[in-house]
């Protein structure tokens, strides 16, 4: 990453590091298998014969406690139809109508399918027996303005075993931080195009990694479920929290929109031409063969595709469960971003230097990241060193300028003492012409003047002094054109012009190009 800052320094702001998307999942291991879920039913004393029963009264038990949190603050409770319903849309749109800046939003239930446990007749024992099986059941989502975390939603499974999912955001948290902390910004969706200061900002994300996350999970658990301690009193219980995705992104601030949109596509072209299977297996730190090549023993599909969002064109390498992503996220005049942003859903493909599990008297080793919250440390700076191998892998990119953007400033209508100068069409036959004229060789010391162009632009001699002055003027009318479009500048003291930087540049590629064959063009393209 400090090849494209140190590249790109005086157009960027500042750089974010930090978590965006979280998806935390909670469980009660104890009752995540048969034999488990067993001794629960020993403890309470339920027959098999009278699990239905028991579990059902359970589940509605669990229910009211969920969806009573919300009426308690007389905030609405939804049932869908659908679990294909978007749900952070209604709840965003909930939020909006009643101006809901802090608190609880709503409760939304749905039924979805999930994984549980059953009664089975076994006919060949003729004996009841528990088993574990995908149904359906009720499901409730609670969305909040937290004070602390910002937009939250947190779902429970309202039947056996109780699986909880919660969901955050690091940049929303971050504006709650940076509002507490006196930090002026402006926010664009999930992103900040301007930050007051962005060494305070990245202080305020790195303390998120600081976190005590265990309790702060149980604290919104127990909105979901308050009568948790109530219901395992005789079988006591407590989640293991576990990070199913996790999505960190490092925001590169550019000062001017106009350098972001010159750059991203550079960059895109570069992404798609350049980037393949091994570039992407070393940009997620995994390991390739001497030659540099992907081993064999590889099996999992690598994939890149691009697509236009409304965000911007985003590009993204696939590995498996594990992604790395670029977009151009936000431009507005206070500064534009371009994000880098690394998904992991498999952590089991990243090694970290740690001690074994319940082994606490180990030595340290390289062994596999768990899904544990206990390495979620580990997960953010593994995912920094995929942002920041993945940015230098960009920093290589040809990003001088090209043709059409040397041509834009000469396609647009100018002023010239008061006067409006049309725009010019240098790969039109007539402005054409006169480019080519004006990049005569003979000219490159001494200047032209008007008399010299004529020459050149004009295949016969004037037949009398009527038309000698028509073309005169109308050679005239052209330099001026020239002059307003900073293509040329006159000589002091003389009747001559010479070309500027800019017009040797333009008129040579212009040239250059109407020169080119169709083939050398697309190859230079490619």
């Amino acid at each position: 990453m400090q090849e494209i800052i140190a590249k790109y320094g005086s157009q960027i702001a500042g750089v974010l590091n930090g978590f965006d998307r979280l998806v935390f999942r909670g469980t009660l291991r104890k009752l995540s298998y048969v034999r488990g879920m067993s001794s629960y039913l020993w403890a309470e004393q339920v027959l098999l014969k009278n699990f239905g029963q028991h579990v059902q009264g359970i589940s509605e038990r669990i229910r009211q406690a969920a969806v009573g949190c919300m009426e308690k603050h007389e905030r609405p409770v939804r049932y869908l139809q659908s679990s294909a319903e978007n749900k952070e849309e209604i709840a965003r749109a909930i939020a909006a109508q009643d101006q809901i800046s802090q608190g609880p939003v709503c409760a939304l239930t749905c039924v979805e399918s999930c994984q549980t446990f059953d009664i089975y007749r076994n006919r060949q024992t003729q004996k009841l027996d528990l088993v574990q099986r995908v149904r359906k059941c009720l499901f409730v989502y609670q969305y909040w303005q937290h004070p602390v975390l910002g937009w939250i939603n947190a779902r429970i499974q309202t039947w056996f075993p109780f699986a909880i999912q919660i969901c955050c955001n690091g940049r929303e948290w971050l504006a709650r931080q940076m509002e507490t902390a006196g930090v002026a910004y402006q926010r664009q969706d999930n992103c900040f195009p301007w930050l007051a200061d962005y060494a305070q900002a990245q202080q305020l994300l790195e303390q998120q990694l600081r976190t005590d996350w265990t309790s702060l999970l149980n604290s919104l658990a127990a909105e979901l479920n308050p009568i948790h301690e109530e219901i395992f009193a005789r079988f006591p219980l407590s989640y293991y929290w576990s990070v199913f995705q996790s999505e960190w992104a490092t925001d590169v601030v550019f000062r001017r929109q106009e350098d972001l949109q010159r750059l991203y596509p550079l960059w895109l072209h570069h992404a798609l031409t350049s980037f393949g299977s091994p570039e992407v297996m070393r940009f997620l730190g995994q390991k390739l063969t001497q030659k540099g090549q992907v081993p064999g023993r590889v099996s999992t599909q690598i994939v890149s595709d691009c697509r236009r969002r409304q965000e911007g064109i985003r590009i993204k390498h696939r590995h498996g469960n594990n992604s790395v992503k670029l977009y151009d996220k936000a431009y507005t005049p206070q500064g534009s971003v371009l994000r880098v942003e690394t998904t992991m859903e498999n952590p089991k493909a990243f090694q970290v230097y740690r001690r074994r599990e319940g082994h606490p008297e180990d030595a340290l080793a390289w062994l596999k990241m768990r899904k544990g919250i206990a390495d979620l440390y580990h997960r953010a700076q593994v995912s920094q060193k995929v942002n920041e191998r993945y940015l230098d892998g960009l920093a290589p990119t040809d990003d001088r300028i090209c043709l059409q953007e040397l041509l834009a400033q000469l396609h647009r209508p100018v002023t010239y003492h008061d006067k409006r100068i049309r725009a010019m069409r240098p790969l039109a036959d007539d402005d054409g012409r006169l480019l080519q004229a004006i990049g005569d060789g003979r000219f490159t010391i001494n200047g032209f003047r008007n008399r010299d162009l004529q020459t050149l632009l004009y295949d016969t001699a004037a037949q009398c002094d009527t038309e000698q002055r028509r073309r005169s003027a109308a050679v005239s009318r052209q330099l001026r054109m020239l002059r307003a479009h900073h293509l040329i500048r006159k000589v002091p003291h003389s009747y001559r012009y010479q070309l500027t930087p800019l017009g040797r540049q333009i008129v040579t590629a212009v040239l250059a190009a109407s020169k080119a064959t169709v083939d050398s063009l697309i190859a230079k393209a490619a």
